[in-house]
């Protein structure tokens, strides 16, 4: 007795997925990880690095590839390399929990970390560990965005607010928090720019 391979599954392992709705139909195509962010930035510019295959599917997990006649309504084209460019820049990359958790992880501590090299406690003239902001910044339920890198998420204040954010420490501390400068940065207009 054989055993029937359908000519139309492709298996692929160590896949990173993106992802495209178009009319109404999903596209997927299967990437190795870590070149699809290369790929988006400009710095990975050999689509077959990026790319695990050629091919657009309508599920990589299943193996199944997407047919000719839905590629051609949706892409206006059955040119899978074009397809693949088009999913590669505007699709989204798909994570697994894990991996997702791990992130969120990472940033967390790397915020925490800048936080606790610009911060020194007042009474002993020592830094804070980064234990401890990781602590107070689960204890305010701090939420980390994946969207934005880890330094625009530990904001620049305009020294004009100066007074106004010690007066909202003095009253949410009850006097026990204190602000202080460490230093200075000058910022052009248009130089660092949060959304």
């Amino acid at each position: 007795m054989s055993i029937f391979t359908p000519t139309n599954q492709i298996r692929l392992t160590n896949v990173a997925v993106v992802r495209m709705k178009r009319a109404g139909k999903r596209f997927e195509i299967a990437c190795y990880k870590n070149k699809v962010i290369g790929w988006r930035s400009g710095v990975e510019k050999d689509l077959d690095e990026v790319l695990q295959t050629h091919s657009v599917f309508v599920n990589v997990s299943k193996g199944q590839v997407a047919k000719k006649e839905d590629l051609i309504s949706a892409f206006g084209t059955d040119d899978q390399t074009e397809i693949c460019k088009q999913i590669l820049t505007k699709g989204e990359v798909q994570v697994s929990d894990k991996e997702r958790h791990t992130q969120l992880e990472q940033m967390f501590r790397d915020i925490a970390t800048i936080v606790a090299e610009k911060c020194v406690n007042p009474e002993t003239k020592r830094p804070y560990t980064v234990i401890l902001i990781e602590r107070a910044m689960k204890d305010i339920h701090y939420s980390v965005n994946t969207n934005k890198s880890t330094k625009q998420q530990v904001c620049l204040i305009d020294p004009g607010c100066f007074r106004e954010i010690d007066e909202l420490i003095q009253k949410e501390t009850k006097g026990k928090g204190s602000l202080e400068v460490l230093n200075l940065k000058d910022v052009e207009e248009g130089d660092e720019k949060f959304e």
